[in-house]
């Protein structure tokens, strides 16, 4: 849909007058998966698809919100834009008005607000951080906060605990306001330190594959997976003392490994501590042009993520499989929370329509599912359009 068509849509829903648009991005991780709500490092880069929001101001005391993709709109007061609709979509951006509500600050007039997303929702590529993150850009921009980008990432990723119930990391909504085209971002989850690191990737493309199997992050595993990570610091604290998985090295965690007696529990543990290991040499090997060594790390993180850290699944499991069998995939990887989702692949140019043509067929056959593929740009964070 074009932005054109977009403001046709909102004058239609809403009637004439001055309109704003906006646009916040998806988000692909390179490698360092399940490692953000650790402390760790992770090297997501933002994309050119997301969530765009058109809005206008009004002097009524109310929000209205409709969205392209989701039947359910709702008119909600100034005073209640901190309270849950049910279980409806609009409670992630009602979650983000919450958090300026906490701060103390306030609208003095409403607005009306037209979603629609281009970027896959349940693919594991943050579509709810998008929606998070542009929600902040918006208000912040329309009511003059002046509040920075950073502590806008925190808010979106405030309204996804309180709203939605995940207890996610800071990488998504942080990818999705702080994203560069054409670079990633090296981030310590842990003091938001990051650098853009330029990807330089002559002759060869990233391919996002979808699955089409839906992931679920609205509770269970990934809290569980949460769970256990703390569970495993308690266990190595009377022997290093840490308050996270990220602050032990991969050396000391090897000596303190047997310490963790629950065996699931130290499988957790290996894989974050040893994922943050991987992360780090990733980037070294990326800034130095190796890419054959940064696609065996991607490899060896997906082998981590299936045997120690249980995400992955068959339909996942099936597309890396299928992947590694092309000549010309250097790394191949499933991406985001796990349980369904997608996979990121590094595949030479001349190997991409192949790729895609045969681990399609292959995977359609194995699964039943018919999966998506996208050639993915890096693009820009959370911004302004017109």
């Amino acid at each position: 849909m074009t932005i054109e068509q977009l403001k046709s849509k909102f004058i239609e829903k809403f009637g004439e007058g001055e309109i704003s648009g906006y646009f916040s991005p998806g988000r692909v991780n390179l490698i360092g998966e399940h490692t953000d709500y650790n402390g760790g490092f992770v090297f997501p880069c933002a994309l050119s698809f997301g969530i765009y929001c058109l809005v206008r101001k009004t002097n009524r005391k109310t929000v209205r919100f409709a969205s392209m993709d989701m039947p359910f709109e709702a008119e909600v007061k100034l005073e209640d834009l901190n309270k849950p609709v049910g279980k409806e979509w609009v409670n992630y951006p009602i979650g983000v008005f919450a958090q300026f509500m906490k701060k103390g600050l306030t609208f003095g007039g409403g607005a009306d607000m037209l979603f629609y997303g281009d970027v896959p929702t349940g693919a594991g590529l943050s579509s709810s951080a998008a929606l998070e993150v542009c929600t902040a850009v918006v208000i912040n921009d329309q009511f003059g906060f002046g509040i920075d980008k950073i502590e806008l990432a925190k808010m979106g990723q405030k309204a996804e605990h309180e709203f939605a119930l995940v207890n996610c990391g800071i990488m998504d909504q942080f990818a999705s306001a702080m994203g560069k085209k054409d670079h990633a971002i090296f981030l310590n989850c842990d003091t938001l330190a990051y650098e853009l690191v330029p990807v330089k990737l002559e002759g060869i493309k990233i391919v996002i594959s979808n699955t089409n199997s839906p992931h679920k992050l609205d509770s269970g595993k990934y809290n569980e997976r949460v769970a256990e990570c703390q569970a495993a610091v308690k266990a190595i604290q009377p022997f290093k003392q840490i308050s996270a998985l990220g602050e032990i090295s991969w050396e000391d965690f090897l000596k303190v490994e047997d310490k963790i007696e629950n065996k699931t529990v130290r499988n957790r543990a290996r894989h974050v501590v040893s994922e943050i290991k991987r992360t780090e040499d990733a980037v070294k090997e990326l800034k130095a042009g190796n890419l054959v060594k940064f696609g065996q790390l991607m490899n060896d993180s997906h082998d981590s993520l299936r045997d120690d850290y249980e995400v992955t699944g068959f339909e996942l499991d099936t597309m890396v499989e299928e992947g590694r069998k092309i000549d010309g995939v250097i790394g191949t990887r499933m991406t985001g929370g796990g349980f369904g989702g997608c996979t990121v692949s590094l595949v030479k140019d001349e190997a991409v329509d192949k790729f895609i043509s045969q681990v399609g067929k292959n995977y359609q056959e194995k699964t039943g599912l018919k999966p998506v593929f996208y050639v993915a740009e890096i693009g820009d964070g959370g911004k302004k359009l017109f």
